[in-house]
């Protein structure tokens, strides 16, 4: 993160003119004490922006939201989690908008300002009644504790995902806050993860659309634990200008500055969602240099952090450069074996396409470590992509079949 850019504690309620909660509706157990509902709340005016899963089977939330944010700029943020709203059908829709106007009522807004997410198993009756009957304990507990709503939405994860900073925009200081949620079902673009972004910068439409695109597109878009695509993923920005800085427009002054910021953020949150991973042991890095093209960069690296065996091998310690190299063959990009170079976290493993003289024990002490990078050069241009994966391990299949037969039981 860029010395400019200081990260500060709070959350996403550090934005000036934020507020959220969260209280427990026994969405997932009726019987558990867990917090299962959130709110985002702007007390002025905001100009917002979504980005949305590409999947197309998705939830009832994310059309509803998708819609609303053609026509009307967010206020807040109604989330829950334990239940997805997903595969429901009519009464899936239904819910989702009772959703949004009760948020509405409650806070005073146009339904249209009221983004709805959800995130849980797929297929069940979203227990509408629940979240009714919790709404006014919700809006009433509204504050500046930004760990509740972090809590809130957080599902398979086994700790919230949280970050706010500062950066100057000319002589003045904005804030941005965010909050993460995501550990399994995750896999580009976009995963199953929810991130919801704050800040008190005023911003033009132009701008936090295509700053947001931009910051996505360089960290949730960048990131795979299994290889799988949810129905629900969702990243949301509002923007409501409290900070008093002049107004960012796109390529305008402070633009570079508030661009940075934005994609450190998203890029911190989607780092930490790749290291909660279900029952992963490793963060790794993999970068591809030296491919004929940008897109053929992509591809190798696509290729080599989404491998199921190259996962596994990172897994045991293994530092088995040969299951790199036969990924990066069948990528679809241009790759002439014997330019190809392999190296884990700098050290070189593959020269030319062959083994490298290198003593394997000091191959296998870069893998043995929690976070380490796969290097990856094919000496046919300038292209260069990276992307943020994990490896994989017998207990992620143990940790999905219990998951299964807990929900077929609800």
């Amino acid at each position: 993160m860029a010395k400019k850019i200081k990260t500060i504690a709070g959350g996403i309620c550090v934005p000036k003119g934020f507020q959220c909660a969260a209280v427990s509706c026994g969405i997932k157990n009726p019987k558990a004490d867990r917090l299962d509902l959130a709110l985002i709340y702007s007390t002025e005016p905001t100009v917002g922006t979504g980005v949305f899963t590409q999947n197309e089977v998705c939830a009832a939330p994310v059309r509803l939201s998708s819609s609303y944010l053609k026509s009307s700029e967010p206020r807040a943020i109604i989330v829950n989690s334990g239940n997805a709203n997903a595969c429901t059908g009519h009464q899936g829709m239904l819910d989702a908008r009772t959703m949004a106007s009760l948020t509405s009522k409650g806070l005073g807004l146009k339904q249209r300002e009221v983004q709805i997410c959800s995130t849980g198993i797929i297929g069940v009756p979203l227990p509408i009644d629940r979240i009714e009957a919790k709404m006014p304990e919700l809006i009433e507990s509204l504050g500046s504790d930004g760990d509740l709503a972090a809590r809130a939405i957080m599902t398979s994860d086994t700790r919230p995902k949280s970050i706010s900073v500062t950066v100057k925009i000319g002589d003045t200081k904005v804030r941005i806050g965010a909050i993460a949620k995501g550990a399994g079902m995750i896999n580009p673009h976009m995963a199953t993860m929810l991130c919801f972004v704050t800040t008190d910068a005023a911003v033009s439409k132009a701008e936090i659309v295509a700053a947001t695109r931009e910051a996505v597109d360089q960290s949730f878009n960048r990131i795979s634990v299994d290889g799988d695509m949810s129905t629900n993923d969702s990243v949301i920005v509002m923007a409501n200008g409290a900070a008093g800085n002049k107004t960012i427009t796109r390529g305008g002054a402070g633009s570079a500055e508030f661009r940075e910021a934005l994609s450190s953020v998203m890029l911190e949150l989607a780092k930490k969602i790749v290291a909660d991973g279900e029952r992963v042991t490793k963060l790794v890095k993999v970068c591809v240099r030296g491919a004929a093209s940008k897109m053929d960069a992509e591809r190798v690296a696509r290729a080599v952090g989404g491998s199921q065996l190259v996962k596994c091998s990172w897994n045991g310690n293994d530092p088995n450069w040969g299951r790199v190299i036969h990924a990066v063959g069948y990528s679809g990009a241009r790759v002439k074996e014997e330019l190809v170079d392999i190296y884990f976290s700098g050290v070189l493993a593959a020269q030319n396409g062959m083994a490298a003289k290198t003593e394997i024990s000091k191959l296998s002490a870069a893998v043995r470590k929690s976070e380490f990078s796969v290097g990856i050069d094919l000496h046919l241009g300038k292209g260069e992509y990276s992307l943020y994966t994990s490896d994989l391990s017998p207990e992620y299949v143990d940790f999905n079949r219990e998951e299964y037969a807990l929900n077929r039981k609800r």
